[in-house]
Parts: C-alpha cells; structure tokens; sequence
C-alpha cells in the first residue's frame, strides 16, 4: 500500500511519537508510506532523526493564511495522484479537512486522539461522511464518534503504543535519587507538561494529604512548561520545598527517571487520550495511580496493575498514593502486572498490527465497489 501520513502539528508531543512510530512500522512492513507535518520543529527533528524525511509540498500550518490553505489542497490533490496514494491518514482537525476537501480518490482516515477533538454537528458531520474510518484511542473517544454520527461500523478502536523495549533493561534509578538527594524515601512521580488543567496542583494537594501518614515521601515533577514557575511558587509557599521537586524536561534518561519511582501518579490527560507518560510507566514496570481521564480506565487493571481514582479529590489521590506505597511487595507486583500488559497490548508491534489491519480492509472496501 501507499500511505499519507497528516499531521498539522510541529511540537514534539500528543501524536506525534505514534505517528513515527506507525510509519516506521509500515516501512518494516513493505509498505510506502509519505509524511507530511508543520516543519521547522522537534517533530521534524525527531523525523529525520529516524530516517523520515518529511514531505515539503504541504504546509498543513492551521494558523496559514486562505491562500496558504488553497495551495495546500492543491498540492495535496497533485501529491495524492502523482504519488498514488491510496490511504490519506489525519491525525488533526486542520488535516483531516484538508483530505477531506483536496480533490484526491484515497481513502481517508482519521485518528481521534482525543474526545474533543470529535466535532457534532454540521460542518462535521459532512467531513465524516467523507471519512471512511475513524480511528478512537479511548472508549470514551469512540463513543463520542458514534454520537457525533459516524457509523459504527466506520469506527475503530485502536489502542495506545510506546516503544516498549526501551524501558526493558533493568535500571536502579539510583542516579535519580542521588541527583535530588532523594535517598530510600518513598517516590511518586509524574511525567506531564506543566500546563494549565494537567492535574499538577491536584496531585501536589493530594500528596501533601499523604504526608501526615508518610512524612518520608517525595513528590517528583517531571516536565516543562508554563506553569512551573506558579507551581513552584505555591509548593514554596505551603512549606513543602524539600518534598516536592521540580526535575525538568527529561527525555534521554526518562527510564532511568521512572525506574527511581515507587509509583507513578497521573490525574488529568493532555493532548492524547492514551495519556502515554503512563504507558511508558508501565513498561517500566511502575505501579500507575490515575484519575478516571482518557483511555486509563481501560489502560489499567484497577488492583492489578494500579489503582483507577474515581475523583481528584485530596483524600482520594492520598488514599490511592497510600495504598500503593504501604505495600512495597503489592507494589512491585502491581508494577510487574502492568510491564507484562504493556508489553503485550501497547507494543509498537501491536499498534502497526491493528492500523494495517484496518488499512486492508478500507482498501478491500474500496475494491468491492
């Protein structure tokens, strides 16, 4: 097959990794596979870097100018045919109209990576008309397609993917906690953008109930972001400079990072519904405490691989944090659990599997008719 990948998107987050990911693993596969993003950003960075060399016909910038946009669907429309593509594949609203609305004979896909990205309602209901498969990466984003109007039998449920073999390798994360002077204290760890509504100050809240009961334990931040410089001012502010720590963008050593956790915590999703940093916490072998957010009330076997959180409420995430630390052998068992559901539900292998699969069946489709 002959595949266009979409993406009107340039940072190095949200659905960019599985978008790699997935052209990678096509390639493998024998399949040709194009990639067309917003260049000029980590995203390209990270494409080139992993031999992918980014189509410089499109734009796809959403912020461009009407003209801009008339030349994109133009280009898409000449690229589609000259290259005989047979699957157009958005992962973005400003994409997904662009295939929608170039002048091509593709199928067209369309990854929802989050519920609201799912639109009701004309004009979207005419674009899904258009869409021949939507891809959802959480119950609840497939629900919001059906509602929205796409048939059922057009929806897909797709499950998240992380390179899970690169959190395989035994670690310590002993470098960690000498790095923050964290010693054998209990760890709970958060992998997010420091973003407004990321669920930070809920976490620090709950974990500061925690305290009481485990006066020993430290908080973990890992990120970047707007909002690091009010959160470290309010956790100043409430006394818990020496408890909660601010450990900054991390990426080359982020498994060392998660193997120094005792568990990892998450109570709100960004971007993508899959809500990754936790995947890759599992993968790591890292009991999860989440928030009922996004895919991980699927993602996590609630008692067996961590603990789903009805709330965000203070003593709720202290009470899930608790229950987890308490116990170190339940602890490691939970974490365990998840390496081992990791590895086989979120694998890059897995992924590739069920987007080929559905690929096949839209160009089957096609043939039919």
């Amino acid at each position: 097959m002959t595949i266009l990948q979409l993406a009107a998107n340039r940072w190095w987050t949200g659905s960019a990794d599985p978008i790699l990911t997935l052209v990678r693993g096509l390639r493998a596969r024998g399949h040709r596979v194009l990639l067309a993003m917003v260049r000029g950003d980590r995203f390209e960075a990270k494409a080139r870097a992993a031999g992918i060399d980014p189509i410089g016909t499109l734009s796809l910038d959403p912020k461009a100018s009407p003209a801009a946009m008339l030349r994109d669907l133009r280009a898409l429309g000449r690229l589609v045919h000259d290259e005989g593509v047979e699957i157009v594949h958005a992962h973005h609203s400003h994409d997904h109209w662009l295939a929608g609305l170039a002048p091509h004979g593709a199928r067209v896909a369309r990854t929802f990576h989050n519920a609201g990205a799912v639109k009701a309602g004309w004009p979207a209901s005419w674009l899904h008309r258009r869409t021949a498969a939507a891809l959802a990466v959480s119950g609840a984003v497939e629900a919001r397609c059906l509602v929205a109007g796409i048939p059922r039998d057009r929806v897909w449920r797709v499950n998240g993917v992380i390179e899970v073999t690169r959190f395989e390798a035994p670690r310590t994360g002993q470098a960690i906690r000498d790095e923050f002077k964290i010693g054998p204290a209990p760890l709970v760890g958060c992998v997010a953008r420091l973003a407004p509504r990321r669920g930070h100050r809920e976490l620090i809240a709950g974990f500061r109930a925690l305290l009481p009961k485990m006066p020993e334990a430290r908080l973990l931040l890992v990120g970047k972001g707007e909002m690091r410089a009010p959160l470290e001012a309010a956790v100043a502010e409430s006394g818990l400079g020496e408890r909660v720590l601010f450990a900054g963008y991390r990426d080359q050593d982020l498994p060392e990072v998660l193997a120094a956790l005792d568990c990892f915590a998450l109570m709100a999703a960004g971007s993508d519904d899959t809500c990754r940093a936790a995947l890759e916490a599992m993968a790591a072998g890292r009991p999860v405490v989440a928030r009922r957010v996004g895919a991980l009330p699927e993602t996590i076997v609630h008692g067996e691989t961590g603990l789903v959180l009805d709330d965000d409420r203070p003593e709720t995430i202290a009470a899930g944090l608790a229950a987890v630390l308490a116990n170190r052998g339940r602890a490691r068992a939970m974490g365990e659990a998840g390496r081992r559901r990791a590895l086989a539900e979120f694998s890059p292998a897995r992924y590739v599997d069920d987007v080929e699969r559905i690929y096949e069946c839209l160009i089957a489709g096609a043939n039919r008719g």
